[in-house]
């Protein structure tokens, strides 16, 4: 079960790291999918006694909005916005890519720093967990692409989601469920803004928000 779970955390680790180094928006969404799996599986498999009705039916909802649903959501906004990749980022690919490996190294110290109320099943939790969440942090704050945006909240997410469903063994369910449907909120209010930025200004390049000022006589 051990080397499961530590092959699981070291796929989490890379496609976190590919997706830094990714530019087209479909490649996003299909790791962003396949990461919603990984967290779902991690959070059956990453404790010490059998999974619960609850366990399984947070898994299971984490499946369906991630793997399903955001994915199709996403889809009909490219499809939409008329937009494939993400174009002239503020960080370049082979760039991030490097960030991302010293992000790596400052999640797998600070996975070693960090005191925690429950004993973990892999040395790699901690450290994937932080990764994925500076890796999405990073996507959103280095690209400009609405859409590429979103796309790095929901790796942001599935970071958290990682640490708070595997090493926190005691949240109340309600807010797990809380947790993911702000989640699924948040993708939808996201989906409309970026409709409407690309309506407005035929592109969803937040950078045109820029010139956005108050009307003048």
């Amino acid at each position: 079960m051990s080397t499961w779970i530590d092959s699981l955390l070291l796929l989490l680790i890379l496609t976190s790291l590919a997706i830094l180094g990714a530019g087209r928006l479909e490649t996003y969404i299909r790791i962003v999918a396949t990461q919603g799996v990984m967290t779902s599986v991690l959070m059956l498999v990453a404790h010490h006694t059998a999974p619960t009705p609850r366990t399984l039916l947070l898994a299971g909802a984490s499946v369906i909005l991630k793997a399903w649903l955001f994915p199709v959501m996403l889809r009909r906004a490219i499809k939409q916005a008329r937009v494939r990749c993400e174009v002239d980022p503020y960080v370049g690919y082979n760039v991030s890519v490097v960030l991302g490996l010293g992000m790596l190294g400052l999640a797998l110290w600070m996975g070693e720093l960090l005191p925690l109320p429950n004993p973990v099943v892999s040395s790699l939790l901690v450290p994937a967990a932080l990764f994925t969440m500076l890796a999405g942090l990073f996507i959103i704050i280095s690209r400009h692409n609405a859409l590429t945006q979103v796309l790095g909240y929901l790796v942001l997410e599935n970071g958290v989601y990682v640490f708070g469903s595997t090493v926190v063994q005691e949240t109340p369910f309600i807010v797990e469920v809380g947790v993911l449907l702000d989640v699924l909120v948040a993708v939808f209010v996201m989906g409309i803004m970026v409709f409407h930025i690309a309506r407005e200004f035929d592109d969803i390049d937040t950078a045109n928000l820029s010139a956005l000022q108050d009307w003048k006589r």
